[in-house]
């Protein structure tokens, strides 16, 4: 496959990436150019910003939860039929994995892409210092190919002028510059940018104008040009229906997919909304390729659960903004209590986690988890390699997985009786609850690294609704 794409990297984090890969989105999508967007690393947020700039799903690609052979086909199932695609990297060009050399950082994704790279460099407080920052980020892996700079920040005319002159020395293309502009400022809060789906009319109003900054201040022909040497890729395009057949220890990749399972679809329900925006679009199209029936419902407004729910899934997001709108909607916590005491399957990540505790900075909650949570002062942030410790609807006991801890929340106790995962790296402990049918953990997964755990889930729906216990048969289409 051979779609034109670009990488947006900086040298450090608070550079402007966002601002100039959201931008470049949105002004390339304005030209009527179907354009991929793509994050590197595991955030939640700025996808959400990607997909309103594009109208398409905002995708991760992340070295280290879903393996690097990964990236590549990843990549190619997004931005497959597309003019161009645009990814904006993580924290700086070089920075990955602690302890972990390149691994899922900007650099390595862009190799792994054959992808030429655009450095926004924050220029506020320099002149022609930019030019031997320039040289070194150019310099450090020859395989990284830098195919110029978009300036940010840049305060004058005569500020331009110094820079423009440092980096023809050195011999790097300006491919943008863009002048301080604290009108397209995004709000933010404690674990980032407040999420698209929180600020739906102001967020488009900041995209926009994003868009206009970029097309203002960047040379759209010079990048689309730059994007268009990317040579073709040659990789498998990852497919869901594959993906869950080699799991099951099918038909090798390259061939034919097969047919989802027979039967009834069991409902998968969804939690969404302001509260929970922190989902992979490749998890809803996981469990639509092992045969259910997704759903999506919002917690802060639906006080019953989607008809004939025989699975449940509560992913990530804010419950602690909405922690007393969530304590009102007491008939879904009913609900959601009963459907998790009766057995019925439920996977819960972080956010999801929060909810299921029996109250959350002291608001109730849905009490299904003998637990209590609040905000902390500390934030919970990095890598994680985890092993189940127990057999859950989600995972057999002793499936290894990759995930990423985000949080300034803490639960107490951290474990159940039966934990959901035992930590191996960076630190050994125990983590999250198994009770019956749920599973619930602060840690975040990508079930593209492991398609089972979405065959898995889909099969406890499945048995769920055939035992009459939750939902109840519901015909696929």
């Amino acid at each position: 496959m051979n779609v034109p794409r670009l990488v947006i990297a900086a040298p450090s984090s608070g550079s402007g990436k966002t601002t100039v890969a959201t931008g470049l989105m949105a002004a390339f999508a304005e030209r009527g150019l179907a354009v991929s967007p793509h994050k590197a690393g595991p955030d939640y947020i700025d996808p959400g910003y990607h997909a309103l700039a594009t109208g398409r799903p905002g995708r991760n690609l992340d070295a280290f939860m879903c393996g690097p052979e990964l990236v590549a086909p990843l990549f190619a199932h997004g931005s497959a039929g597309c003019d161009l695609a645009v990814v904006e990297g993580v924290m700086g060009l070089y920075d990955g994995a602690a302890g972990r050399g390149e691994l899922a950082s900007t650099a390595q994704v862009a190799k792994l892409l054959r992808a030429p790279v655009v450095l926004v460099v924050d220029a506020s407080s320099q002149s022609r210092s930019v030019a031997a920052l320039v040289h070194g980020f150019a310099s450090f892996d020859p395989q990284v190919r830098l195919g110029g700079v978009i300036l940010n920040k840049v305060g004058s005319d005569r500020h331009e002028v110094m820079l423009r002159e440092a980096l023809e020395e050195a011999g790097t293309p300006v491919l943008g510059v863009l002048r301080r502009a604290p009108q397209v400022a995004t709000p933010s809060r404690h674990l980032g940018l407040v999420p698209v789906a929180e600020r739906r009319a102001d967020a488009l109003a900041s995209v926009a104008a994003l868009a206009g900054q970029v097309r203002a201040g960047c040379d759209l022909e010079a990048l689309l040009a730059l994007a268009r040497t990317a040579p073709p890729l040659d990789c498998a395009v990852w497919s869901p229906r594959e993906a869950l057949a080699q799991a099951a220890g099918g038909a090798p990749a390259g061939s034919p997919a097969p047919a989802g399972p027979a039967g009834p679809r069991p409902v998968v329900a969804v939690a969404g909304g302001p509260a929970f925006t922190f989902s992979y679009a490749e998890h809803a199209e996981l469990l639509t390729a092992a045969g259910a029936q997704v759903a999506a419902f919002d917690p802060l407004r639906d006080e019953a659960l989607p008809e004939g729910t025989s699975g449940l899934v509560i992913g990530g997001g804010f419950p602690e903004v909405y922690a007393p709108e969530l304590s009102a909607n007491e008939p879904l916590r009913a609900a959601v209590a009963a459907f998790a005491e009766a057995g019925g399957p439920v996977a819960a990540e972080c956010a999801g986690l929060l909810y299921l505790a029996g109250s959350l900075d002291g608001k109730p909650m849905c009490g299904v988890l003998d637990a209590d949570a609040r905000m902390s002062e500390r934030l919970t942030l990095g890598y994680r390699e985890a092993v189940a410790v127990a057999d859950s609807s989600l995972a057999a006991n002793g499936t290894r997985l990759r995930g990423h801890e985000f949080h300034r929340t803490v639960i107490e106790p951290g474990a159940g009786t039966t934990p959901a995962w035992g930590f191996t790296h960076p630190e050994r402990r125990v983590e999250g609850f198994v009770r019956g049918g749920v599973h619930a953990s602060y840690l975040h997964t990508h079930w593209a690294a492991q398609p089972s755990v979405a065959a898995r889930f889909t099969a406890a729906a499945r048995a769920a609704a055939g035992s009459g216990a939750v939902g109840g048969d519901r015909d696929g289409g």
